[in-house]
């Protein structure tokens, strides 16, 4: 059983994990798509995952030495694409394109994942990269103000 000072400095911990994972999380992902996910993510019942994850996978896994940003985000979508998490593999595809990636880079990756993964969770890894690209150059054009005023 563990005293007070144990806990306070277990929650100093895991704020300090917290708030480095999350400078990692945005610099993936972006303020825009991190800060709709806490948004639409916060209830009482989500709020630990978000927490856990931005502390395990965000600090824990993205920070470590040894991988750069952009070969640990071709990891992550070629996983995601043979998991069939579409949600994920979209947002992790515009985190690559952020992290250094070109699109030439995520086609040969997804290749990959059609060969061997299979046909099918190739061909839908390869719709949901093309839309995400697609929001990527939209998001892009919009920073650069090259937006239609229509």
């Amino acid at each position: 059983m563990s005293n007070a000072a144990d806990q306070q400095a277990r929650e100093a911990a895991e704020k300090t994990l917290f708030d480095l994972g999350m400078k990692q999380r945005r610099t993936v992902l972006g303020d825009q798509y991190v800060d709709n996910q806490l948004a639409t993510r916060k209830s009482e019942f989500s709020l630990p995952a978000q927490e856990y994850i931005t502390r395990s996978a965000w600090e824990g896994l993205w920070s470590r030495p040894g991988l750069e940003l952009k070969y640990r985000s071709l990891v992550v979508i070629t996983i995601l694409a043979l998991g069939g998490h579409r949600a994920e593999l979209a947002a992790h595809t515009r985190g690559a394109l952020r992290n250094g990636l070109t699109e030439e880079n995520i086609r040969e990756a997804m290749l990959h994942v059609t060969g061997y993964g299979g046909f099918p969770k190739g061909l839908e890894a390869f719709r949901v990269c093309e839309e995400a690209i697609e929001a990527y150059r939209l998001e892009v054009a919009a920073e650069k103000g090259e937006g239609s005023s229509a």
